[in-house]
């Protein structure tokens, strides 16, 4: 672990086990704003002209991944995060602390760390409600993939219609998503999800007990693993999972579920990441199975 200098930024830290590294924004955010391997790709977006930048007095997306807070409201969603944060170092890691904002009222803590002897992450997000009064949300998980890629979502296994009469799984869509636009592959196992630089906003949310989702880029792999808790209440109709794309980024959103958190209470969700290398490209189903599945 060690302070570092990155796009214009002067304090943020590094953490790395000498073949994979993240990179955490200490004078706004917090982000993740790079994950990659030492000297490769940055899977992490990062948007131009938003790089290095402090004190803005509007929100700026910036790029990599970042704890929000769902469902997504103009006011209370987009609370400013442009000025420095505070971080400890815990063991194998760092913990993110960002105070409260006048809208919400509440604090966004990340645990961040790292393995030492395997390509792996953990991320701990969590809520902590600083206001007077009780507040409704969840955990929102954004990870902010960089342009040029593919999401990969695994579907439920197909049930014979005698065998379950009920459905098992939701979807929710937006008054822009497009299932005409080709960046879609709609399979019978995976969804396909392509970024596209010239094709604008689209957006999916799924009930998602599969339990990972991955992005790939070139011959790198993402993979994001989140859990499902039956019988929770979920936002947006019920899904736990969401990706967004538009001309400069594709999004893996995991939320945790509802809750009413009580004064002083706080809430966690947990993602898993993992990153792989020499990964062949995957334009169907087989690919996925031959290329990705040994890999999860």
């Amino acid at each position: 672990m060690e302070i570092t200098g990155f796009k214009g930024w002067k304090n943020n830290v590094r953490l790395t086990n000498g073949e994979i590294e993240l990179i955490i924004t200490k004078d706004v955010g917090p982000r993740v704003i790079r994950f990659g391997f030492i000297g490769g790709k940055n899977l992490f977006a990062e948007i131009a002209g938003q790089q290095g930048g402090t004190g803005e007095k509007k929100w700026m997306i910036r790029g990599g991944h970042r704890l929000w807070i769902a469902p997504e409201n103009k006011k209370k969603t987009y609370e400013l995060d442009n000025v420095p944060v505070k971080i400890e170092e815990i063991k194998g890691g760092v913990r993110t602390i960002q105070p409260p904002g006048p809208a919400m009222h509440v604090g966004k803590i990340m645990e961040i760390t790292l393995a030492s002897n395997k390509n792996e992450a953990v991320v701990k997000h969590v809520l902590v409600n600083d206001g007077n009064s009780p507040v409704k949300l969840a955990v929102w998980a954004l990870s902010v993939m960089s342009a040029g890629g593919k999401a990969i979502i695994p579907l439920p296994k197909k049930i014979s219609h005698t065998e379950r009469l009920l459905h098992n799984q939701e979807w929710s869509i937006w008054g822009y998503t497009d299932f005409g636009d080709p960046r879609w592959t709609l399979g019978s196992r995976y969804i396909l999800f392509r970024q596209d630089p010239k094709r604008g906003p689209n957006k999916l949310g799924i009930t998602h007990r599969e339990g990972w989702v991955s992005y790939l880029l070139k011959e790198f792999l993402f993979v994001k693993k989140f859990a499902f808790k039956e019988g929770a209440e979920y936002p947006d109709g019920g899904v736990n999972f969401e990706t967004f794309s538009n001309e400069d980024f594709l999004e893996l959103e995991s939320l945790g579920p509802l809750v009413t958190l009580a004064p002083g209470k706080s809430v966690s969700h947990e993602e898993r990441w993992s990153l792989h290398r020499g990964v062949s490209s995957c334009n169907k189903e087989a690919d996925v199975d031959a290329n990705i599945i040994p890999l999860i």
